[in-house]
């Protein structure tokens, strides 16, 4: 099966949602609204239509979403903008095909051509390291939520891009319902 990863447009809306309703239906840790907070943050100044990228089939049939929004890091005197990865959406029906990788892969190329050094991501401490994410308490990063120390990473985009990079994340509020 080939796999065709491309800019999400208006027009695919409809469909990504459904592709995020059905990817997050059996999920238990899901609050099932993961389709309302992509439809917030596509309206806030956080969305880079660049980085809401989906997967399709040879047929043009969607099998799956993911989307980088603006976050940033920060301290007491500093703040570093970088990206947060989430959701990443695979149609039930074919997952653990290379979807989710495939888009992951395509989103971090996108990400550093736009020149961002790193992206957070709450998930599975298993399928993210092979990314090359790394849990955030190693750079002194913190998430503002209570969340499991393993499923909070962080991955570099660059060489050193994480270098001197501390604090605590900041989403934008349309993360958050």
């Amino acid at each position: 099966m080939k796999i065709n990863v491309r800019q999400e447009t208006e027009s695919d809306y409809t469909t990504t949602a459904d592709v995020i309703i059905a990817a997050y239906k059996d999920v238990g840790y899901s609050d099932k609204k993961e389709q309302f907070m992509v439809e917030r943050l596509r309206k806030s100044t956080a969305f880079i239509p660049e980085l809401s990228l989906i997967a399709e089939d040879d047929h043009g049939n969607s099998m799956g979403h993911i989307l980088l929004t603006k976050i940033r890091i920060q301290n007491q005197d500093q703040s570093y903008e970088g990206l947060a990865l989430a959701p990443v959406s695979i149609m039930p029906e074919y997952q653990h095909q290379g979807i989710g990788s495939a888009l992951i892969m395509k989103s971090h190329s996108i990400a550093k051509g736009l020149g961002y050094n790193y992206i957070v991501v709450l998930g599975h401490e298993k399928y993210y390291p092979k990314f090359g994410y790394e849990l955030t308490s190693k750079y002194n990063i913190s998430l503002p939520i209570k969340v499991a120390e393993v499923n909070c990473m962080v991955v570099s985009l660059i060489e050193n891009g994480l270098s001197g990079v501390s604090g605590t994340v900041v989403y934008p509020k349309e993360f958050f319902a």
